[in-house]
């Protein structure tokens, strides 16, 4: 009897050990910025161990990315901006690749203008000049936000200047306004001078464009031979994001243990605006952190299509699922 119990032991232990040694791959879609606290801490404070997950995290080069890494399997898991996702899954109509945890229930797409340039509204765009690097994220929706914010195009002059100059040239009135992400150009802005308050920031989310942002995707193989892993992962990182939302300046160290060139004010701040604007929206706090509302995903892919010509247009349930998400009570921020 006692035999047994002994095997029956170090079976166990074998099998807690097997899974304790689960790897994961993750990639983000940018640099270790605030808005990677999140998993970073799901890292430091054990919630990946405590699933028997050993998750390691590379930084990434844009929201473009980490989908071909994901979908051919280098990483099981990525963070991409999901409207990028449904042109792949557009060109590539047989790929499964799905979001599986929408992250940034807002995208951080913004038109940046100033009080010195006096462009504090959609509509006070026209007659004047934007400046939009040609390949930036907010900027390949600028055609689908001036059909729903009712702006005549014909009107504003794009500039198609460097992210390296982006910033500064508003600062100067070379241009009347920028395109960028939300948090990042305010802070660029505020690094060369610009103070806070001459600073107007217009989310596209906020005057008509329906838009999901970033999402967790998994590589649709691994998903279906280790649904309980994925499951894992986004409970863990949703345990990080709790944690970091309720505590933002402890969070923001584990970012700092990665990047020691960061600065840690500017960071908490990136985070917070991330935290503020892009996560814990109203839709989130009515319906729950990590799942999208069909209907509002169906109508983005519509919106997509005013600057995209579709050839194998997704539905919304071929771009999402919400089959590895806890129940609402455990994602409820």
């Amino acid at each position: 009897m006692k035999l047994k119990m002994f095997f029956a032991a170090v079976l166990a232990c074998t099998s807690m050990t097997s899974f304790a040694d689960t790897s994961i791959k993750f990639t983000l879609d940018w640099k270790f910025e605030g808005p990677a606290a999140a998993y970073l801490t799901a890292i430091d404070k054990g919630f990946y161990k405590e699933e028997g997950l050993d998750v390691s995290i590379d930084s990434g080069k844009g929201s473009l990315d980490a989908i071909p890494k994901v979908a051919s399997g280098t990483y099981e898991f990525g963070f991409a901006d999901i409207n990028s996702l449904v042109k792949f899954k557009d060109q590539n109509p047989d790929s499964k690749l799905k979001g599986i945890l929408m992250v940034y229930n807002k995208p951080p797409f913004a038109i940046i203008g100033s009080k010195q340039t006096g462009v504090s509204t959609p509509k006070d765009l026209e007659g004047k000049i934007l400046g939009a690097p040609a390949p930036d994220g907010a900027y390949a929706q600028w055609k689908a936000f001036t059909k729903v914010s009712g702006i005549d195009s014909s009107k504003v002059e794009i500039n198609n200047v460097s992210f390296a100059v982006r910033e500064s040239m508003l600062v100067q009135k070379r241009v009347d306004a920028i395109a960028g992400f939300s948090f990042s150009s305010f802070l660029n802005l505020k690094k060369i001078g610009l103070a806070p308050e001459d600073i107007n920031v217009m989310l596209m989310a906020d005057h008509g464009l329906k838009l999901y942002g970033n999402t967790l995707i998994v590589n649709p193989e691994y998903a279906e031979k280790n649904p309980d892993v994925v499951k894992s992962f986004i409970k863990a990182t949703i345990k990080g994001w709790k944690y970091t939302i309720e505590h933002p300046d402890q969070a923001i160290k584990s970012v700092m243990a990665k990047n020691q060139i960061a600065k840690e004010a500017v960071e908490l701040e990136r985070l917070q605006m991330c935290i503020n604007d892009n996560v814990v929206t109203d839709e989130v706090k009515a319906k729950g952190f990590g799942g999208v509302d069909y209907g509002r995903l169906s109508e983005s892919i519509e919106q997509i299509g005013f600057t995209y010509d579709f050839k194998n247009k997704p539905t919304a349930e071929s771009v999402f699922t919400e089959a590895y998400l806890p129940a609402k009570s455990e994602r409820e921020m």
